[in-house]
């Protein structure tokens, strides 16, 4: 059994959706007795637009929010126009879009009553676009000839309830899934399963976090001890660098689970950070696959690679961040602030991909995606709501992250990527460094993010 994961690239239109089906109905026809079931995740830029539209509504902004939901009402129609060629099917699938869509306004109208979006109720709106992705391919498939079924994860992954960010309750979804997943999958039946939520004991909608499509994966390929996972994703696989900066960034081709999970811990996008546990407890393979180039074969992460594979750094970068500077006018500013700050974030389940203070500074500097950058403020207005607090977002940000592999070099990562964007003259913001010679972070001025890394990747030596 292949557990088979597409996120949001992967489906983000119609031509894509027809290259998934096309990837699933090789792999069906080429292992007709390997069972294979399918993890979608919401098209992609889904999710960002149904939480965008939450927060709106919790200001007040009532036509804005039925005007994203007129927007994602119209793309995904318009995915089933252009998909599905059989009139029942299409009626179907359409139906059930336009349904949960009102489901969502109605929501919407909800929050704005309430005007607050809770972490649960934003849990809830975000699940909506993994419900339409899974039943669009589910059709799809089936109009290719395959017995494909719909699932919901709400109904399968039991997590507890904490929101945003839960957690699965391992033994009671391992129950679920062989319950109602393995006859399907005996049966020759592949089933399309949402991505990225859950559900308490109680039938309370939560989501795993941002990017949690590929924990889902890993969590049912782990209970229903799958052979293997397949993570595809837009590119070939782990690389040295983003190649849309560096064309000639190196497939990192074979890695052991501790390194692929401090690359995903320091922000590879193709793989969350929490994936990698439950394949590690029962010692199965991941893979990363690129479902616009299916035939490359990526980078494949085991318990112990062999021996005489390439070790090389990665280096890893994200654009589209913002900085917020908050602190006090007088030397009152205390770790204590900081902590308060840090948490209110998380309880708005907001991410900080970055942070630093130092022992001289009455600030602290907060790097969060730049989406999230008005919440951020109006969360943290709330608490700092005094004349001694300074709160302010300042410029758009980006961090270049250098992951180095032990026994790289005799020095380690960390001493050749300092000396590097010294050389470079790259203003550096912030820095972050754990301890350890092989990872470092540097928080930089985006516009000068790609010259950077252009200029690492060579001095680091990694290109061929």
């Amino acid at each position: 059994m292949i557990v088979h994961k597409f996120g949001g690239t992967s489906v983000g239109s119609a031509e894509r959706f027809r290259s998934v089906a096309d990837i699933i109905q090789r792999h069906y026809q080429e292992n007709p007795d390997r069972g294979l079931i399918v993890v979608v995740s919401a098209m992609s830029g889904v999710t960002n637009d149904l939480v965008r539209g939450a927060r709106l509504a919790a200001e007040g902004q009532d036509s804005t929010c039925r005007e994203i939901k007129a927007r994602l009402l119209q793309r995904h129609l318009d995915v089933v126009e252009n998909l599905l060629q059989q009139r029942p099917g299409r009626l179907e699938v359409a139906g059930l879009i336009e349904d949960r869509l009102h489901d969502l306004e109605r929501l919407y109208r909800s929050i704005a009553v309430l005007g607050e979006l809770t972490v649960r109720g934003s849990d809830t709106v975000a699940s909506f676009g993994e419900t339409l992705s899974s039943h669009i391919l589910a059709a799809l498939l089936q109009e290719h000839g395959l017995r494909a079924q719909a699932l919901s994860s709400s109904e399968l992954l039991v997590t507890d309830d904490c929101f945003g960010q839960a957690n699965p309750l391992l033994e009671r979804t391992r129950e679920r899934l062989q319950q109602w997943v393995r006859p399907l999958v005996e049966g020759g039946v592949i089933p399309v399963i949402t991505g990225f939520v859950g559900a308490t004991a109680q039938g309370i909608t939560t989501t795993l976090g941002r990017g949690g499509s590929d924990y889902s994966a890993a969590i049912i390929g782990a209970a229903l001890r799958a052979e293997e996972v397949w993570i595809w994703s837009d590119v070939d696989g782990i690389l040295t660098a983003d190649p849309n900066i560096v064309p000639q960034a190196r497939v990192l081709g074979e890695l052991s689970y501790g390194e692929a999970a401090n690359l995903a811990y320091y922000g590879a996008d193709v793989l969350h950070p929490k994936s990698i546990r439950p394949v590690i407890a029962n010692g199965i393979p991941l893979r990363i696959l690129n479902s616009f180039n299916p035939d490359h074969p990526g980078t494949l992460i085991v318990e112990k690679p062999h021996p005489e594979r390439e070790r090389l750094p990665a280096i890893l970068s994200t654009t589209g961040l913002s900085m917020i500077v908050l602190g006090s006018q007088d030397d009152s500013w205390a770790l204590a602030q900081a902590a308060r700050a840090l948490q209110r974030l998380n309880e708005a389940n907001l991410d900080v991909l970055m942070f630093s203070q130092s022992l001289s500074e009455h600030n602290l500097n907060l790097i969060v995606r730049e989406q999230d950058q008005a919440h951020s403020l109006k969360v943290l207005r709330r608490e700092f709501d005094h004349p001694l607090y300074q709160l302010e977002a300042r410029e758009r940000v980006a961090t270049i992250s250098i992951v180095g592999v032990p026994g790289w070099n005799e020095t380690g990562a960390v001493a050749h990527a300092f000396a590097a964007v010294g050389r470079q003259g790259t203003r550096v913001i912030a820095v972050a460094q754990a301890a350890t010679e092989d990872n470092v972070s540097f928080c930089i001025p985006e516009e000068q993010l790609a010259d950077t890394v252009r200029f690492l990747h060579r001095e680091l030596g990694v290109e061929a």
